[in-house]
């Protein structure tokens, strides 16, 4: 069974360990630029149980306790409201948005060195100010990272700089954005690519860009999907950066993509065919940079943090919970 994970099941998993001194569990990591750090993240992070509209198996706290700092989800309007939806409302409500990133805020005020990273689809074109208001009601407006001008990918913060301004949250809306509107939620696809979200290859054996459309991807970071359609793991590297989807689907019924629950601890293992380090290695190879966020389907499953320290160059973290 998924639910009633224990504080020492969650342990097992914890990779980062938040103390003076460090950034994201780690000292190394806080002379580091935000464009320069390799984030494993929760692709469908709201969404968690057996089902296959559910892409987790540990809720958003237990997540960001383990160790997640890139956290993904959808959005929805429901009632005039902004509802943590899977595709539908009517198919999968987690709840309100407001409640979702209250749960970060509470976290981040418990866990003053960690720098978060938050990207949400904005699957209905629901109007900014909508999510503005959001962030205002659920007090982390006021923690969110304001960029003056469009970055490029050598001109971000460190994560030390993040932290001591007081805005160690980075948010990204996929589409809708305006810095004009809301300065603090920022346009995903003017600094990020994605790989493909559809993958269905359990070798992964593609790095090519999908989205933005007409673009070659230079100066973004990289967002890479490690996950099963619709469901998965996304490995992220900046506009100028890319975001790697790294999760896998398996067809049903036809073609009917769901998340491959079975596969994961092979999607989410360090190392090996189809592993997140071998992703991450083609995604380098193709680009010549490693990816900024890797988002995955099933957290929890297989090793995603050795993956990451790997990918930064680091050593294993010692464990403990936040």
């Amino acid at each position: 069974m998924f639910f009633g994970l224990s504080i020492a099941t969650i342990c097992c998993f914890v990779g980062f360990v938040s103390s003076q001194g460090t950034c994201n569990g780690n000292a190394a990591l806080c002379s580091r630029k935000y464009s320069n750090v390799t984030q494993v993240g929760t692709h469908d992070s709201a969404f968690v149980g057996e089902f296959v509209t559910q892409n987790q198996i540990m809720s958003v706290s237990e997540q960001l306790t383990a160790g997640v700092r890139f956290l993904q989800t959808q959005t929805h309007v429901k009632n005039g409201v902004l509802q943590m939806c899977h595709t539908s409302c009517d198919l999968e409500d987690a709840g309100t948005l407001v409640k979702y990133l209250s749960t970060i805020k509470d976290f981040i005020e418990l866990n003053p060195n960690e720098v978060i990273t938050i990207l949400l689809t904005n699957g209905d074109r629901a109007p900014l100010p909508m999510f503005g208001a959001e962030m205002v009601n659920s007090g982390l407006a006021k923690y969110a990272f304001i960029p003056p001008k469009q970055l490029a990918i050598d001109e971000w913060p460190t994560l030390q700089e993040l932290i001591k301004a007081g805005t160690p949250i980075v948010m990204f809306l996929d589409y809708g954005a305006s810095s004009d509107q809301v300065p603090y939620i920022l346009d995903e696809f003017k600094y990020f690519f994605e790989t493909s979200f559809d993958v269905t290859d359990p070798n992964f054996s593609s790095c090519a860009l999908d989205r933005p459309p007409a673009s070659d991807g230079t100066n973004l970071m990289m967002v890479t999907e490690k996950s099963s359609l619709p469901f998965g793991y996304i490995v992220t590297n900046f506009i100028n950066n890319k975001l790697i989807n790294h999760f896998l689907d398996r067809s049903i019924l036809g073609g009917i993509l769901i998340p491959d629950r079975d596969a994961s601890p092979r999607t989410n293992a360090a190392t090996g065919a189809g592993s997140i380090g071998a992703h991450s290695d083609l995604c380098r190879q193709k680009w010549g940079r490693k990816p900024n966020m890797i988002l995955i389907d099933y957290f929890g499953n297989g090793d995603a943090l050795t993956a990451q320290n790997n990918i930064n160059g680091l050593e294993a973290q010692p464990k403990g919970i936040l």
